[in-house]
């Protein structure tokens, strides 16, 4: 997800409740997602949602939610719901953007959004988009800021059941009660801090377009005129990371996309700029907690 202008409204024109649901959600709640067209998948989809505060809209319900599978590689602009949101994808790997900080949204790691909190998106196309909106009025924000979110295949089981019809009152509260009690923070976020600085801007752009850049810090310091340690002290400053660390984290988030989409682990630790398997086997387990084979079978 990028940023979008800032000359946006804050607040789209009122509409009624159906339209805000419907749109707010991205979907209509559906047990299945929709099929892609391949034939489209080269195109980019840009959409648009609107910016709402949190609990704006008095939505009629406590959690509701929606699947989609994403046709073409999808650019969402920043927007902001009246509810709390829980992201994570049923198949495929998608990153959300809330200013400076990137989150890498998974099926077993999800992203909780406060209500009204602005952000962008993107979703490669054939990603499994999963989505679920949370009332205010019917559970509190697990954080009061984005939070990587444990993605369990039991709260999976249980956020299908409340999209299937025909489910009574009182089975849906209990059920409802249960997703409450299983929403975790992750014990593991992919979370990756872009830098603003002027100083770090050429290292950012250049790991962002190849996380393979083998620059070493110390060519960065004399392409940069500054000391290796000035760079690692901004990186620090920055985003609470060395030079070396924030590289990791940001070759590991491009390998997430690419195991997902399930491109082979040797031709992946190469692409991210890994001399060989074991390598980037060692600094994807440092960054995730697994290794890229258990990631991909999950």
């Amino acid at each position: 997800m990028g940023a979008s202008p800032s000359h946006a409204p804050r607040f789209a024109p009122a509409p009624n409740l159906d339209d805000v649901v419907k749109r707010d959600t991205r979907s209509a709640p559906a047990a299945r997602p929709r099929p892609s067209n391949p034939s489209q998948r080269e195109a980019i989809d840009s959409r648009r949602l609107p910016l709402y505060a949190a609990g704006e809209i008095d939505v009629p319900f406590a959690v509701m939610g929606s699947a989609e599978v994403i046709p073409r590689d999808t650019f969402w602009e920043e927007h902001s719901h009246p509810t709390h949101e829980l992201l994570w994808n049923q198949r495929g790997a998608s990153s959300a953007t809330v200013g400076t900080r990137v989150w890498t949204i998974t099926p077993t790691v999800g992203l909780w959004l406060p209500a009204g909190t602005r952000h962008s998106g993107w979703t490669p196309a054939g990603t499994w988009h999963r989505a679920a909106q949370f009332g205010v009025h019917a559970v509190p924000s697990v954080s009061d800021r984005p939070v990587a979110m444990e993605v369990t295949p039991l709260l999976r089981l249980l956020l299908d059941r409340l999209d299937a019809d025909g489910l009574a009152s009182g089975e849906r509260s209990r059920t409802e009660a249960m997703v409450f009690d299983l929403l975790s923070p992750a014990e593991h976020e992919l979370l990756l801090h872009l830098p603003e600085s002027p100083l770090l801007a050429p290292i950012v752009a250049a790991v962002r377009e190849d996380p393979a850049d083998a620059t070493t810090l110390a060519v960065w310091a004399a392409r940069l005129g500054v000391s290796s340690r000035t760079i690692t002290r901004a990186f620090r400053s920055e985003t609470g990371l060395g030079f070396s660390r924030w590289l990791a984290t940001a070759r590991v988030q491009h390998a997430v996309a690419m195991l997902a989409r399930g491109d082979e682990i040797d031709e992946v630790a190469a692409c991210v700029g890994y001399h060989s398997a074991s390598a980037f086997g060692v600094a994807f387990r440092r960054i995730t907690g697994l290794s890229p084979g258990r990631f991909r079978a999950q």
